[in-house]
């Protein structure tokens, strides 16, 4: 049972939490902010939706087949043989369910690339768009190329379960099934974390009131980790005996994808320098990613030297990495950027003293969670075990798992404000932040065609240009909603 619930945590966080909700995001301010009406193939868009709770139905249903899988989130061969498994079915629903799934995220990225590539609003040059559609561009084209072999190494393993083959058994080759799952596994990381790139480059400039700085370097660092994210993949396979030159490579193709992001990181700090920094509510969240994604990327850097990772493999410390990798680049991105565009969608601003305590809970819940269990795996606790011998674990454990339920009564805190600011916040206005971008030139929330009339575009800032020109007049800023 604890390995079932281990394993759905990490499926259900991974495919069907944060890529389903950042794709939804996507789906809204990606036709939005390019001028175009609606997507390219609407049909193609709803297909594409309704196949994510077909997925996220089959997964689950394995729960009622006699148990649901239970060798990881990764499935790894050969532990998915009938012979581990018994006679439960668990494990053919996972691999349905993620075929179904990269079914459907190939349906969206392919919709995605068509919208940005053919309707773009006049004036809207490709040097023009948006740091966010970039970042999507980006994701899609990422998700086109490994989503075909994930779905791929599912059906070798539905084979070799239904029809007796021989590739990742213990009689094949079971590492080969590792190769085809982390040759998406590893870019799937971001998958999930360059929309929220996307968003933070949205939110600094528009809070710091400075244009964001080095828009191509910006453009082309995107573009840089998706190359390097396909050549990275078998850092997470030191342990399994590879030649040493090979482990060399991947060694240094993995610190060497720590330079775009530095790009990164080191333009949206200058963004922010001297910057007129209204702390608001996006900007706290963008800070506080800035915050934890940093620890995660330090501690990478430290995973993809060969000697350190083959000691901390499948330990403590690894979880951690992880988490500040993946709650910080796409949990604390996610918030923000509810915060920042929940004005557009619905109209109404979110409250600022729940969404104070919201953030605080989250940030320190956060922190108290992950942080120490770096401790913990240099002291050599394993990954996903039900129970351990050392009861020098036992305080820390403790205190990670009272901070986890902080964590979960932030979720909780925010929650409640989304529902009471939906039908009773105060009206947001149609650009409550004097935003960037073109999703603020119309309504709040905006009408279904969303634009009667497109706005000049001029550069990548369009709405800065025409405040800035006199030809429209910023609103006033609002107050803070009340709690």
């Amino acid at each position: 049972t604890y390995n079932q619930l281990i394993s759905a945590h990490g499926v259900t966080m991974i495919f069907f939490f944060v890529t389903i909700f950042l794709t939804g995001i996507a789906n809204y301010l990606v036709p939005i902010m390019i001028g175009a009406r609606d997507m390219a193939f609407p049909r193609v868009n709803l297909l594409g939706f309704w196949l994510v709770p077909v997925s996220i139905l089959l997964y689950y249903g394995g729960f009622f087949t006699g148990g649901a899988l239970d060798a990881g989130w990764t499935g790894y061969a050969p532990l998915t043989e009938k012979a581990y498994q018994g006679h439960s079915l668990g494990v053919d629903f996972w691999a349905l369910s993620i075929i179904v799934w990269a079914i459907s995220g190939i349906m969206a990225s392919t919709n995605f690339l068509t919208t940005i590539v053919a309707l773009r609003a006049p004036g809207m040059k490709l040097t023009r768009l948006p740091l966010f559609v970039w970042a999507q561009i980006s994701t899609s084209i990422l998700l086109l190329v490994v989503g075909a072999p994930l779905a791929a190494a599912m059906i070798l393993v539905e084979f070799d379960r239904q029809l007796g083959t021989q590739f990742f058994t213990t009689q094949g080759r079971p590492v080969l099934y590792q190769h085809l799952f982390w040759f998406f596994g590893h870019p799937e990381v971001y998958i999930m974390i360059l929309p929220g790139f996307g968003m933070i480059s949205e939110i600094i400039p528009v809070f710091a009131r400075k244009p964001i700085f080095g828009y191509m370097s910006m453009v082309a660092a995107l573009f840089g980790i998706v190359f390097l994210s396909m050549t990275v993949w078998a850092h997470h396979m030191f342990t399994v005996g590879m030649n040493t030159y090979v482990e060399g490579f991947f060694m240094l193709m993995t610190m060497l994808i720590a330079v775009p992001t530095g790009i990164k990181f080191f333009n949206w700090i200058a963004t922010a320098w001297w910057g007129s920094i209204e702390f608001t509510l996006p900007m706290k969240f963008a800070f506080g990613f800035l915050a934890t994604f940093l620890i995660g990327g330090i501690t990478g850097v430290y995973l993809a030297s060969v000697p350190v990772d083959t000691q901390l493999h499948q330990s403590y410390y690894v979880v951690a990495h992880l988490h500040y990798v993946l709650f910080g680049g796409s949990v604390f991105t996610i918030f923000a950027g509810i915060y920042y565009w929940f004005p557009k969608i619905t109209g109404r601003l979110l409250s600022r003293t729940l969404g104070e305590w919201n953030f605080w809970t989250l940030f320190v819940g956060f922190n108290g969670t992950f942080l120490i269990m770096h401790t913990l795996g240099l002291e050599g606790m394993p990954r996903r075990i039900a129970t351990y011998a050392n009861p020098a674990w036992a305080t820390t454990n403790l205190i990670i798992t009272a901070s986890s339920f902080l964590i979960a009564f932030s979720v909780l805190l925010f929650f409640i404000n989304v529902i009471r600011s939906w039908r009773g916040g105060e009206i947001a206005g149609d650009d409550p932040w004097r935003g960037n971008t073109l999703e603020w030139a119309t309504s709040s929330p905006p009408p279904p065609y969303n634009f009667a009339k497109v706005p000049p575009v001029r550069s990548f800032m369009p709405l800065r240009d025409l405040r800035e020109s006199g030809e429209i007049a910023a609103e006033p800023k609002p107050e803070p909603a009340p709690a």
